[in-house]
């Protein structure tokens, strides 16, 4: 029996095979131009929505904008890998309509668009919110690092630049000494000269050394004048990222996901080095986004702040932010904070041996007040010292208003699994993000432009998470509902 032989490829159809009958009714390419098609992309901010009367005909940035949310759904973001697909992948034949831009048309849409992105993002987010897709109960904030188009060689903080200046200087004074030596020995220094250019030499590295000073000391000029402690020579806006994060230099991603189905409600890059400050204004975007006055929001321990905690409370957030375990103290093996237990009612701490700690001193830190609690007597002939501090006594500290901390502390008490929840929440996205769509590294330069292109990255998602929840079809007839 012959195997199945396939059509002749020179044969010639009286009726063509449309393109159409290529593209079932659940392919997600239907839904990407559903969804374009339902924005309006002037007032999202598009340039050259509007064709002008004069002048050779442009792109449609509708076509362009379907292109890219095509190539994020399908791990393509490069422009000349996008162009590339516009003459061979019969999805893209069918959603552009045989337009083919090139890569240069397709890369300067991103970067003169950027900043509409963001609106595009919330716009399916306002789709989903029509669909029950968000539970508007809890949130799962947290950030990763995702590596910047600069080189770690190409960074430099305030401290490195000025041992490279001491250093310059040092190498500098060295050489001149050389000189000045040789042209105290005439006929050495002639020797030299007639043997191997010694001298010659020295005086191009000189040239060669004030030159790198001259450079060094006008990048520390820079950080003077706009009060950075790190400036990076090819995409300026990006910082160098703590070692363990083995990112090098990058951007710091914030993610708000709503926990009933792991949608992003809410995506921000920052070049923030930590997450300290950022959960505060992270869960209020997201709570804009969703349209609710009050929800939970849970993160992990680099988020402990106490100025942030409060502004959670006045916005409508209740936070949930495991105290971080760190400092000498612990280092040393002595008992945490934690180990105290403060009572409201008389305002002292109870220590782990029973004995009442009261206010000894005050101080100010970050413009708050804060209280020094002690027991001095008690701690002389505390049986557990040995365990509780190295000094004469301990001491502990109090802000003015750490009832905060405390009334978030008693949350997390009562509902220990919250972190395990938070954790199988944000790191799902992540793990999409960076794993299966490749998002290991970002293609442009500069915060506005990496925000544009994260945004399609966080469209993407919330796009093959929707499908995968309610299919193609629903999710077009709500667009056009």
């Amino acid at each position: 029996m012959a195997h199945l032989p396939g059509s002749d490829r020179s044969q010639l159809l009286l009726l063509p095979e449309a393109v159409d009958d290529y593209v079932g009714s659940d392919n997600p390419v239907r839904l990407i131009e559903a969804f374009v098609d339902s924005i309006d992309l002037v007032a999202a901010g598009f340039s050259r929505v509007m064709a002008k009367e004069t002048g050779r005909p442009g792109y449609d940035p509708a076509d362009l904008l379907k292109l890219y949310l095509y190539g994020y759904l399908n791990r393509v973001r490069s422009s000349r890998k996008l162009e590339a697909e516009t003459r061979r992948n019969i999805e893209v034949i069918w959603l552009l309509r045989h337009l083919k831009p090139d890569y240069r048309t397709i890369a300067s849409f991103r970067r003169v668009n950027c900043a509409a992105f963001k609106q595009i993002f919330r716009e399916f987010a306002f789709v989903c919110r029509r669909l029950d897709l968000f539970g508007r109960e809890m949130l799962a904030v947290d950030g990763t690092r995702i590596k910047a188009v600069n080189n770690r060689h190409r960074k430099f903080t305030r401290t490195q630049l000025l041992d490279l200046v001491r250093r310059a200087d040092e190498k500098l004074s060295d050489y001149v000494k050389a000189l000045d030596d040789g042209d105290a020995d005439e006929e050495k220094a002639a020797s030299s000269i007639s043997s191997n250019g010694r001298s010659s030499d020295t005086e191009k590295k000189i040239a060669a050394l004030r030159t790198k000073r001259q450079r060094f000391s006008s990048l520390l000029a820079d950080l003077d004048r706009t009060g950075e402690d790190q400036i990076s020579l090819t995409d300026p806006d990006s910082r160098a990222m703590p070692n363990m994060m083995k990112v090098g230099v990058g951007y710091n991603v914030q993610l708000a996901v709503d926990v009933k189905h792991k949608l992003i409600a809410e995506e921000e890059v920052s070049n923030n080095v930590l997450d300290i400050g950022l959960l505060a204004p992270t869960a209020e975007s997201a709570m804009q986004l969703l349209g609710v006055d009050q929800i939970e929001a849970v993160a992990d321990r680099g988020y402990y702040k106490i100025e942030d905690i409060e502004a959670c409370e006045k916005a409508g957030i209740t936070a949930y932010v495991p105290r971080p375990i760190r400092g000498s103290t612990i280092d040393d093996g002595f008992f945490s904070k934690g180990k105290f237990t403060y009572q409201p009612e008389i305002n002292a701490y109870i220590c782990p041996n029973g004995a009442v700690m009261s206010p000894r001193r005050s101080g100010k830190k970050r413009g708050l007040a804060r209280t020094y609690f002690a027991n001095p007597i008690g701690c002389q002939s505390c049986a557990i010292k040995s365990r509780c501090t190295p000094a004469a006594f301990r001491q502990i500290m109090r802000l003015e208003n750490e009832a905060i901390l405390d009334r978030m502390a008693e949350r997390l008490s009562q509902r220990p699994n919250i972190m395990s929840q938070r954790r199988e929440s944000v790191e799902h996205p992540f793990g999409t993000i960076k794993q299966w769509m490749n998002q290991g590294a970002f293609l442009m330069r500069g915060l506005n432009h990496v925000q544009g292109e994260f945004s399609l990255t966080a469209l993407a998602y919330n796009i093959k998470r929707a499908i995968t929840l309610v299919g193609v079809p629903e999710l077009i007839g709500t667009m056009k509902a």
